[in-house]
This record gives C-alpha cells, structure tokens and sequence, in this order.
C-alpha cells in the first residue's frame, strides 16, 4: 500500500506507477536519507513532538537498515515509489508505529530537498579532491619542463616561444578556478530546507537551528516555498561540471594534437591508448576523444535543468523529480573523466627534441626581434614593418631570421647591430620574459609556488 493511499479508492495503474518511480536512479542516496531522517528523529524528541522511546526505536531502525543495505542484507523493493517511503515502509515494518512518526511535521518535497543537497555535497567533496589530484599532476609536469622550450599558438599558427611549462599551468589555473567555484557553489547549497515541509511550514514547535547543526549546514532557508522548490544549487553546480568538463576538453583537443605525428610532442602510454581494428599501425588517444565527447552529455545535462525549472510555478512539482538523473549523470560523467584523465597525463611521455625543434621554425621571435628595434630607438610600428619585412625575406629564400647575416639585416635597418643575434635566440625569446605570469622557467617557477600555496587549501 502506498504511504499516501488514505484519499483513493482504487489502486494506481501499474503503468503509472513504473512511470512515477525515482527509485531506480535515488536510490543513491539511501545513505544521506537515513542521515536526515536521523536528524529530524533527534529534533523531534527534544521538541517533544515524539517521545524518547520512539527516537530509539528509529534511530536503531534506521542504523539497522543502513547496515542491511550496504551488507546486501536488504535490497531495494522495486515496487517503492522513491527511496525515501522505501526507508520509511521498511522501518515501519521494523519498529512498528514509531515508524509512522517520523514523518511528523515533514513532507517528502522538505525530504527530498535535503538528501540531495546533503549528497551533492559529499559529491562536491570528491570532485574537488579529484581537481586537486589532477593539479598536483600538472604541477609535477610543469616542474620537470619549466625550461622545456615550445612554440605557443594563437590561431593554431605558432605565434611566440613558450616553455610546456608554461602552457601546462595555464590548465592548473583553470582547474583551479573550477576548484573555487565548486566551493562557492557548496556555500550557496549549504542552507537546510528540512522544515518548510510540503511548502507552508508546519504548526508543529520544530527547532530548525537544531537540525542544521545536527546535519551539518550553515543556515537556514528563509522561505518556505523557496525551500522545497529551490534547485538553483542543481544547476548551478551543473553550470560548474559543464565549465570545468570545457577545460578538460580543450586540454583533451590538446593531447589529441600533441600525440598526432603532424605535432608528435607527446606519446601517451599504452596503458591509456587503444589501437585499430585493422590498422595496426594506429596509437589512439580515445580517453581524450571521449572526454570531448563527454563534454557536450554534461552541457546536455545542465539544459536539461534549466529546461525543466523555467516554466514552473511555486512550490514542489514532479517535473522537478527530473533534476536527479541529470545532475547524477553530469556529476558522474564529471569525476569518471577525472579518474580517467589523472593517470593518463602523469604516465604520458614529453618529446623535448619536437618541441624545441617546432620552436625554432615558424619566425616565433620576429615579434622579439621587433621589440629589439625599438629598444634601439626605432618606433614599435616601424620596427613591426621591419620584421615583417624580413620574415618575407626569409620564406622566399628559405631560411630563418637567426641565420641571416648582419649585412642583411642593415639592409632593412642600421640599428642592427651583433647582439642581435643573442636577442632572438629562442632561450632568450623565453628567459627575457619575465612579467609576472610569463613563459620564463623563473615566471614558471612562481606560478608552481602560487599552485602549491593554493591546493593546501583544499
């Protein structure tokens, strides 16, 4: 019988009831529910809404079901509607009607919205922990190849020299980013709706400040409608995963690159490589193939969110039962990507000798040997014409600019003069740069230090 049978006469349809079932993808959050039931139990009985000996039956019935179900003693009846009147059928059967009392001055639409939250943000946990991992990874390559020297792109063309280093910690600054969001997002999710019940109160004396502390939260909601119709959290953290699922993918677009024999920069290891069904030459980089992939599913995921809520009107309604599977699934695709991602970076193998000698073709330092005409006195748009002009040179005579002589290059401007030579060299294009946040292995250095200082927070 369903706990809510009192006002039918009938049975609900069997189609109806496999339609209306959450249980197969909430039952999830057994744990988290049993933890809230908890808490509602122990406020209840010092507000003396239940008797003390009720409290003990339920909170060793509810122990004992946790117990059951992470034994495998008790699974889950695929008959209960959710996972919460499953918990409550279940203790009810246990402990007879001191199971019919915890729901006292509770609704499921309060219940409901405390689980998730309590499980999102354990999930919130793990995944931050998981990003910290992945940075740690970051830092240990950008420390091996401060002074790796590479050629940096703007528009996929090689553009100015950089050390991998260098680019490998813009991806820590990102990752960080995520990180700080994934924190700001748990703040705004840590606020208890247990208490708002289906969307009016209750005229019960329930002490909501008890339960916060009991669970652990850092306020209260301060509206009651609100609370049980709230899913900003959902999306907001969906928001977050799809952000952060963006940077693995560009990062993955990367690797894809770097492993092709165009580039040739990087050899994943075979651990984390698949082969060809007929080519058995083929070496592929599917894990990052698939985190591409993967991307666009957690995007789906939070428009799925913001589709659902958009039209609705306060409070509760059973669309918003459509939040779990897609915030499940963006959380799950999220950390299996992590997991994935983590060792296949740290086992990859750096090729120096490809990047260096990428570096040295493409005319990376024609903006460096501009900038050395005008610290001769010659205007920057003057020299820029200069350099550009040389280039031209260059690719019709097929060579490179550190190789034209000095008479060449006084043909197109006297300011030239034999250091120019030291000052376009590729170590120098990258040991001069030195602002604060540059390619330089002492810039590199730095931003390794301010990583460090951050993840220890985490």
């Amino acid at each position: 019988m369903k706990l809510w049978a009192g006002r039918f006469s009938k049975e609900t349809d069997d189609r109806v009831n496999s339609f209306n079932s959450s249980l197969s993808f909430d039952k999830r959050m057994y744990a988290h529910d049993i933890l809230g039931s908890t808490a509602h139990a122990k406020m209840l009985a010092a507000t003396g809404i239940i008797s003390d000996d009720d409290l003990k039956k339920i909170t060793d019935g509810l122990k004992g079901i946790l117990s059951d179900i992470e034994s495998g003693r008790l699974t889950m009846d695929n008959d209960a509607e959710d996972v919460h009147m499953f918990i409550e059928a279940e203790l009810t059967k246990r402990v007879g009607d001191a199971g019919k009392r915890l729901h006292t001055a509770r609704s499921r639409n309060d219940q409901v919205a405390v689980d998730i939250r309590l499980y999102l943000r354990d999930e919130i946990d793990e995944m931050t922990a998981l990003l910290k991992e992945l940075v740690g990874v970051i830092i240990k390559k950008a420390k091996e190849h401060a002074d790796t020297i590479m050629p940096g792109y703007t528009h996929l063309q090689r553009a100015q020299p950089i050390t991998f280093g260098h680019h490998l910690m813009a991806y820590a600054s990102m990752l960080m980013r995520d990180m700080e969001r994934l924190s700001e997002c748990k703040k705004r999710m840590n606020v208890l709706p247990l208490g708002s019940c289906a969307l009016a109160g209750t005229t019960y004396p329930i002490d909501r400040q008890m339960t916060k502390e009991l669970l652990g939260f850092d306020s209260v909601c301060s509206n009651s409608l609100d609370g049980v119709s709230d899913r900003d959290f959902c999306i907001e953290l969906a928001s977050v995963i799809s952000i952060a699922m963006m940077h693995l993918s560009r990062f993955s677009e990367e690797i894809i690159l770097w492993c092709s024999w165009e580039f040739k920069f990087i050899e994943l290891d075979d651990g984390f490589s698949t082969g060809s069904s007929i080519m058995p030459q083929k070496k592929n980089a599917d894990v990052t193939e698939l985190i591409r992939g993967k991307t666009g599913r957690a995007y789906g995921d939070l428009n799925t969110l913001l589709s659902m809520m958009k039209g609705l009107p306060l409070a509760y309604n059973k669309d918003m039962q459509e939040d779990k599977e897609a915030i499940f699934d963006a959380v799950d695709t999220f950390k299996e990507c992590l997991v994935t991602f983590i060792p296949m970076l740290d086992t990859m193998t750096v090729i120096k000798e490809n990047m260096r000698s990428a570096a040295a073709r493409g005319f990376i330092n024609a903006t460096d040997l501009a900038d050395y005409l005008t610290k001769k006195g010659v205007p920057f748009r003057d020299a820029y014409k200069i350099s550009g002009s040389l280039v031209a040179y260059c690719i019709k005579n097929n060579t490179v600019l550190e190789n034209l002589s000095l008479e060449t290059l006084r043909e197109y401007c006297d300011k030239f003069d034999g250091d120019v030579f030291d000052a376009i060299s590729l170590e120098t294009c990258v040991n001069a740069r030195t602002s604060e946040g540059g390619p330089s292995p002492a810039s590199v250095i730095k931003q390794i230090s301010l990583a460090e200082d951050f993840i220890k927070n985490y």
